[in-house]
């Protein structure tokens, strides 16, 4: 259980760190057009590249602290977000949209009020997707130069022909990351209180 609480830490930093910025760069891409034809095909090459060849590289910058299965585990729970934002940030209904221009809506309220709460229930799923995700990012990134965390003692039983530590080790990885699942799940329960299909186009 000690090698559990190092995974929780890189998870959930990184399962933050990356859907924050997610959010905003998403922000950015609805409000400029120039922006997201710039940005966003890097963002999508970025993504192409396995998480397995990136964290020897990251580990050579950052050394073998956290810092780098932090940014593992923010990568990978990113780019599904970025794109679900910007699905919901422009599927806010046209006429409500209309609406609110002839109203003589600012662009704040017209976010505020209008396009966060068509977003929200796509921001949801794509957390859902990031919470069970940003778990393997971390694990994953544990298997190189690592020396505590849920990773490291899947390789380390893995080598030493552990098995049962193995066995124990991937089932107390995959509660983790169901009960990760189960909180985001609650959390959207209580933040979503309409139907979500409704909010759908």
């Amino acid at each position: 259980m000690q090698n559990l609480w190092p995974t929780v830490f890189e998870t959930v930093l990184g399962f933050i760190l990356g859907n924050l910025v997610a959010i905003v760069l998403a922000v950015v891409f609805v409000y400029s057009k120039s922006i997201e034809r710039s940005i966003f095909p890097v963002v999508v090459f970025v993504r192409m590249i396995p998480i397995v060849a990136v964290a020897p590289v990251l580990v050579v910058i950052f050394g073998t602290g956290y810092t780098p299965k932090v940014v593992i585990a923010a990568l990978i729970s990113f780019f599904p977000t970025l794109v679900n934002m910007v699905k919901g940030l422009k599927a806010a209904d046209p006429q409500a949209l209309e609406l609110f221009h002839v109203l003589s809506a600012s662009k704040q309220q017209v976010f505020f009020k209008l396009r966060w709460f068509s977003a929200l229930p796509y921001l949801f799923a794509s957390l859902r997707i990031a919470s069970t995700t940003s778990v393997i990012g971390a694990v994953v990134a544990e298997w190189i130069g690592s020396q505590t965390g849920l990773g490291f003692l899947i390789v380390q039983s893995t080598y030493n022909f552990n098995i049962p530590l193995l066995y124990a080790t991937m089932v107390v990885t995959a509660v983790f990351a169901s009960i990760f699942y189960l909180l985001v799940g609650i959390v959207e329960r209580v933040t979503v209180r309409w139907d979500a299909s409704d909010a759908l186009p």
